[in-house]
């Protein structure tokens, strides 16, 4: 599993580790029934706390994402595809909450942030 940790993002460790987990399995790359690695190994894969990933897996279960077994490991809860899409909307709403708290502190207008947007989701849609 492929988890890149930036000790310079400002994000919580665990929140690095939730969100690439997350991102792997909205993707497809993970899928139902896939096993993740226990909470010792990715802890000491990544060179972080055990208490830092078992942070990460807690979240991860409580919103559904993955589900523990005791004595067998956490493996990728099948997942309904609204509730994944409303999810997601939770989140970008969160994000897009603060852009425009930043917004309105710089006097930015809402067309140049809607411009902004625009360019930004052009931008990653082609890559």
């Amino acid at each position: 599993m492929d988890i890149i940790i930036s000790n310079a993002s400002g994000v919580p460790i665990y929140e690095q580790i939730e969100e690439q987990i997350k991102s792997m399995i909205l993707t497809g790359e993970l899928k139902a029934g896939d096993a993740i690695p226990s909470m010792r190994v990715l802890a000491k894969d990544l060179k972080v706390s055990i208490i830092t990933t078992k942070r990460a897996f807690e979240d991860l279960e409580r919103d559904g994402f993955i589900e523990s077994v005791v004595g067998k490991g956490s493996f990728v809860k099948g997942m309904n595809a609204e509730l994944v899409r409303e999810s997601m909307l939770v989140a970008i709403e969160e994000y897009l909450d603060k852009a425009v708290d930043k917004a309105l502190i710089g006097k930015i207008s809402c067309e140049e942030m809607q411009e902004m947007l625009r360019l930004l989701y052009e931008e990653k849609s082609r890559s």
